[in-house]
């Protein structure tokens, strides 16, 4: 088996977790920047938060072979204090030629509030300013339908955004239809107790399509499983998914995606 991890958070994982992902079949690592279980109360702290992300954690992966690649952005529920979300967006640019960024993200919605459209409306111009991918988070509340809608809308009304170039993530059963329909991709975190579980990714995948999809981990400090997208897999395996559809999902649709910025190269 072979897989890319298009969403994990490694630097609050172990380096056991990085020799398990590479013994599973692990090919590459992406890691959005996120919330690290605190609100940082400065630029200065994302600053030191995007060198570990371009600098420290490729070295870590590196010993064991693997690739890792990052996003940046200050992460949705950091996204109230808009003053401070100017002064962090301000210095990502800094970072955009860093050998192994590939975009904005996770940005996105996290309570819906004013002030977190506001700031996703401001990371979206600098995606777009300097033509980069973009990963969106959506909020794991109640109301996550009115947040995809909300984010949706918020891309459409860019015009510079193209939805090809966009992956929507966290989507559930309710949301990933209006998702696909609008032309964007959809990306499904596979959680034991929250987003999504292996038999429901899997009916998801049996309801909609294969194409424009992938699945991932989001491995953090919560309760989560770096080895869920292979899991994942045999679930396919024992429903009877060919390989090469199963390849297609945890393979080469990340490559598709991610291959968009010229940086994504695998050895």
């Amino acid at each position: 088996m072979r897989y890319i991890e298009p969403h994990g958070h490694m630097v609050s994982r172990t380096t056991d977790d990085y020799q398990d992902m590479v013994t599973a079949g692990c090919a590459a690592v992406c890691e959005p920047a996120f919330w690290a279980g605190f609100d940082r109360s400065s630029v200065d702290g994302f600053h030191d938060y995007f060198c570990q992300l371009t600098d420290y954690e490729p070295k870590r992966a590196a010993k064991f072979g693997l690739p890792h690649f990052a996003w940046l952005c200050i992460n949705p529920k950091e996204s109230e204090d808009v003053a401070l979300a100017t002064d962090v967006i301000g210095i990502i640019p800094k970072f955009l030629d860093r050998p192994n960024v590939l975009g904005i993200g996770e940005i996105g919605l996290n309570k819906n509030s004013r002030n977190e459209m506001k700031v996703l409306e401001m990371h979206v111009d600098l995606a777009a300013r300097n033509d980069q991918l973009i990963l969106v988070h959506t909020p794991h509340l109640e109301d996550k339908l009115k947040g995809t809608r909300l984010i949706l809308d918020v891309l459409r009304s860019d015009k510079r955004i193209r939805p090809e170039r966009c992956i929507i993530d966290h989507v559930e059963e309710h949301t990933i239809q209006l998702v696909l329909d609008a032309g964007f991709w959809a990306g499904m975190t596979l959680y034991p107790e929250s987003k999504c579980s292996p038999a429901r990714a899997v009916d998801m995948l049996d309801l909609y399509s294969h194409e424009r999809i992938w699945m991932n981990s989001a491995c953090d400090w919560g309760v989560s499983i770096p080895l869920a997208v292979p899991r994942t897999a045999l679930e396919m395996k024992r429903r009877g998914w060919p390989t090469e559809l199963i390849d297609k999902v945890i393979y080469r649709n990340p490559i598709q995606f991610l291959s968009q910025c010229p940086k994504f190269k695998l050895p």
